[in-house]
Parts: C-alpha cells; structure tokens; sequence
C-alpha cells in the first residue's frame, strides 16, 4: 500500500495555520510530584462551560504545533461495502481491546492514594496498555498488581548499573515489556539532565544494544523524532519507539506525527512504531494509525480524569476507542490492520 507524501510541511506553511488554545499533549508528567488533591470537578459539564478567551501561545510552542497540524488533516467518507471495524489491538503476542494506550506518567497523586494505582486501573478496565513513568520500586509493583499489562519506562541514568537494576526490577515484577526515554538525557543549556538528584546522560548505540539484551523482554524507545535515532534503535535491537517531544521539551519541535512519514519509511515495519503528545480524540488516534502507528499514547488529557477514579479514567479511553470505531466505520476501515494512508489529506484551502 502506497504512503501519501503529503506530510512535507514547511516551516512557512506552519506558521500559518490557526493554531488554536493549547491542548494537554499526552507526554510525561512533569517530573516532579503531580498532585490532582486540588483540583475540583467543574461545576457543569464542559460542553456548558462558557468559553474562555484562548491563552497566548507562546512562540515555538511545541504542543501547539502540534495541535495545529493534527488539525490540518481531514479525511474522506467511503461508505460503499463498509463493515462493522474491530479496534482489537494486538501487541508483543497479546491482544488489547483498543490501540489507544496510556502514557508514560510520574510521581501522581490523588485523594487517598496513588495516581498510579487508579491510573493502571483505568487501563485494566479499558482493555488498554498501560505504560509507566518515574516512581519507586514499590510503586511498580503495585501498579502491576492491578493486572494492568504494564511497560515500564526507564530515565537514562548516569549510572548503567542503576539502569541494569531497574530493567531487572520491571522484569521481575512483571512488565511485559520495558524501555527508555532517550529525550531526558539534557536539560535546557546543553548540560546533562538531573532528575531528584539523580544524573543522566545519553545513551550509546551500544549501550542501547546492552540494555535490549539485558531484558530479554522487548524494549521501546521512547523519544524518537528522527530517522537517524529510528536506524540506530533498529541497529540495537529495539522492538519499538515512541515518536514524541515529551511535551515539548524543545522548542518548534517536530510534531510526531509530521516525523511520522520518513521514520516508517526507515522502519519498515521491523519495530512498532507509537505516538505520544496531543492525541486528545478518537480521530487523532485514528489519524495516526492511518498513517502508519500502531498505537497511541494518551497522557494529559487522561489526567484531569484520574481524581475522579479509575472507572472515570476508563470510561474516557473507552469513548476514545468508540471515536475511533466511528470514523474507522465511516472511512472503510474493518480493522487496524487495513487502516489506509490515503484517505487523510492535508487541508489547503
């Protein structure tokens, strides 16, 4: 099946988009705590709410960016001898009731317990996978006691004997599959990141290759938004990447979506490729699995949801999955395997 070439973009072309109020990308919390303690339900549901005038972006705003180019592209109907779809996932020899997924998050917490926890529920429930970010050893534990299928992300430590452990850990606890966020290898002038007072530092080709064989589980790296990472991940033996900028870490990054296009090309379906940052909808799922991901992450959006429960928090990626349907319905699609890069077209008028 041929891929459309229509994601080349410039810069100009960008630029002139209408970019609307930013919308929370699904990437990693902060890391840092994150406490939903505070936050109070909305008086009224949101689609009541009054419309408050859109915040300034501010210039080189990654998820806003982001936003902008998921909203340029449109589909087409093709309703003539369309069948009921299946969003039935399949992932590292197991199946999912849905290829929208949850992200990385670190460090949440909510009345009377672990944002984790209720978190990991959410995607137990939603016939989701469910991924995780920072947090301790116990933490891990508890989030896969939930029966959520869980993969565990892992900093890029300094230390390749703490990153050896952890790998050990997630094994041992019962992930499915474990990985790293490469992006958290520099902080914002250039020297190495420090997260809790712990070092980082970028990874080796080699190293990568170190881990991977190491955790005889598939391993997925998180951060990509290159061809050039996208060859050497396939050159250490990953089973997967996460095209994502982590919520904008860098200015005027590259939408995931946008790198989409050239990293396939270079993959050519001999790891999973997923997306991570703004997918907020069925349709940007469904944009993304159409143009070649198999999966995508939720984040931010899911985590208003987390102080009101787990069944909250499910019932949202459930609608997701059902947004999804509706459109794989109306395009043709009967399932993600027959997903078609032709029917999204850029909007230029």
């Amino acid at each position: 099946m041929s891929r459309r070439s229509f994601v080349k973009v410039s810069t100009a072309s960008l630029a002139a988009m209408s970019i609307p109020s930013l919308v929370a990308a699904g990437a990693d919390a902060p890391e840092s705590p994150v406490s939903l303690e505070s936050s109070a339900a909305p008086a009224v549901p949101q689609q009541q709410q009054p419309q408050a005038a859109a915040p300034a972006v501010r210039p080189g705003d990654s998820d806003a960016i982001t936003r902008a180019f998921f909203d340029s592209l449109l589909v087409e109907t093709r309703y003539m001898d369309a069948e009921k779809p299946s969003t039935k996932f399949e992932l590292f020899g197991e199946t999912f009731e849905t290829p929208v997924m949850t992200a990385a998050l670190s460090h949440l917490r909510v009345p009377g317990g672990s944002g984790l926890v209720v978190y990991a529920q959410a995607a137990a429930a939603a016939g989701a996978v469910h991924w995780m970010g920072m947090g301790e050893d116990h933490d891990l534990e508890e989030v896969v006691a939930t029966g959520a299928r869980t993969i565990k992300v892992i900093k890029p430590h300094e230390d390749n004997a703490e990153v050896f452990r952890r790998i050990r850990h997630a094994v041992g606890a019962g992930c499915f599959a474990v990985g790293m966020d490469i992006d958290h290898a520099f902080n914002g002038t250039g020297g190495y990141d420090n997260v809790y007072g712990l070092p980082m530092k970028p990874k080796s080709t080699a190293e990568m290759r170190s881990f991977v064989q190491a955790a005889g589980i598939p391993f997925i790296v998180k951060g990509v938004l290159s061809p050039s990472d996208a060859k050497k991940c396939l050159e250490a033996g990953v089973a997967g990447i996460v095209l994502s900028h982590h919520g904008g870490r860098v200015a005027y990054s590259i939408p995931p979506l946008l790198a989409l296009e050239q990293i396939a090309d270079v993959v050519k379906g001999r790891m999973k490729i997923f997306i991570d940052c703004g997918v907020v909808s069925g349709m940007d799922a469904y944009k993304c699995l159409a143009l070649g991901a198999d999966a995508v992450s939720v984040g931010r959006h899911l985590m208003p949801l987390l102080r009101d429960g787990a069944d909250a928090t499910a019932a949202r990626i459930k609608a997701m999955t059902a947004e999804l349907a509706g459109v794989m319905a109306a395009t043709g699609v009967t399932s993600l395997k027959k997903m078609d890069p032709t029917v999204i077209h850029r909007m230029a008028f």
